[in-house]
């Protein structure tokens, strides 16, 4: 029973049906369904915050979509997805793009001509292709190229290119971007709402039907107490798998009757996942050294590895202040703030002499990070999960 509820409730297990999206799901395969149909291409912006839907129901739309376009329904198409986070530089979404069309790898600046000359060409032979651009905020460059391009393809006569951009921030094109990019994302504007607590509780029910693990009273408790914080389904999840495994290690010590999670096993979950003392140190922290930690995240993620350059995190740091408004430090400020950090612990550096060749590393979980900034008023629309 736990290990079935364990695996359940994992935030990578893919159920068969998305609950409380049919809306989203709805409008959403709407607008592809007539753009592929009637061969032609378009925009779509999808914003919320983490942990809303937004991936998973375009997923679960084009699924949909392909299932009848093997069936004959539908033309066919072809689905790419690309993610900003896996990128190391925003130019590199040309070079997967034209691989992803062709399975020839190029130089980004190569395949960006190639793309260029392949969407402006008449091909009558041609299907249909659907982009997906997710973590959209991180494919943002000065120039602004990359995004213009992919957001100006569609609109070649000939393109048969739908592309579909996944953002945490709802004003990103207004906020970020140059006019005659943000001009291109008016068409299709969707935006996902953090799930209520009767939302998450249906979320978490669907994931343990016919696995009788919990107290109903418990999953409606976690539903609550997360939905209050930041309405990230992820984090429902976690929590009601934390208190499985704590459930769980009670009855292999005891190896007694198995026990069901109650709302005091939720509290001790929840408790646990917010009371850790790096959470309330990083609650505490200025609000420079939140937002070092929060670019030291994105570089790693971004970079694939555990350990990246002082120099990276501060262009990152810089990228997100100007996203956000916020000011922005010099790197002689941004290395003052990583000693601070390192002091702490929070952070660790290979030495305490600080260049932009230094390499650094989180010195705290992800989590922690993530669980401390979502109650900031600054930063709950900043941090992922």
């Amino acid at each position: 029973m736990y290990e079935i509820a364990r695996q359940r409730l994992h935030v990578s297990a893919v159920p068969d049906t998305l609950p409380c999206r049919e809306d989203e799901f709805a409008e959403i395969y709407g607008h592809l369904y007539t753009a592929i149909e009637e061969r032609t291409s378009m925009c779509m912006y999808i914003s919320g915050v983490p942990g809303t839907g937004k991936t998973a129901t375009v997923r679960e739309a084009i699924r949909t979509l392909q299932e009848s376009a093997e069936e004959g329904d539908l033309p066919q198409f072809q689905f790419v997805e690309l993610n900003g986070m896996k990128m190391t530089e925003p130019q590199q979404a040309y070079t997967q793009l034209w691989q992803a069309i062709t399975g020839s790898k190029v130089t980004p600046k190569h395949a960006a001509q190639l793309l260029e000359s392949h969407f402006s060409t008449p091909s009558p032979r041609r299907h249909a292709y659907v982009v997906l651009m997710d973590e959209l905020d991180l494919l943002v460059t000065k120039s602004q190229s990359v995004m213009y391009n992919f957001f100006d393809w569609p609109h070649r006569a000939h393109a048969k290119l739908i592309v579909i951009a996944i953002a945490n921030t709802m004003d990103l094109p207004e906020r970020m971007l140059h006019h005659k990019v943000s001009s291109r994302l008016g068409l299709t504007r969707i935006n996902f709402q953090p799930y209520s607590h009767t939302q998450l509780f249906t979320i978490v029910e669907s994931r343990l039907q016919g696995c009788q693990a919990f107290d109903p009273d418990a999953v409606e408790l976690c539903a609550r107490k997360i939905s209050a914080v930041s309405g990230d389904a992820r984090r429902a999840l976690d929590v009601c798998r934390r208190a499985v495994e704590m459930v769980e290690a009670e009855w292999r010590t005891s190896r007694g009757t198995e026990k069901l999670v109650t709302m005091m096993v939720i509290n001790r979950a929840v408790k646990e996942m917010y009371a850790s003392g790096h959470v309330a140190f990083i609650q505490n922290a200025a609000t420079q050294q939140k937002m070092f930690l929060v670019a030291l995240r994105a570089a790693i993620r971004k970079a694939g590895v555990p350990e990246v350059s002082l120099g990276d995190v501060a262009y990152t740091h810089r990228q997100l202040c100007k996203l956000h408004n916020m000011a922005i430090l010099s790197v002689d400020q941004v290395a003052t703030v990583c000693a601070q950090l390192g002091a702490t612990r929070c952070i660790l550096a290979e030495s305490s002499m600080l260049d932009v060749h230094q390499m650094v590393r989180l010195g705290v979980a992800e989590d922690d990070i993530t669980v401390a900034l979502r109650p900031d008023p600054l930063f709950q629309r900043i941090v992922g999960a």
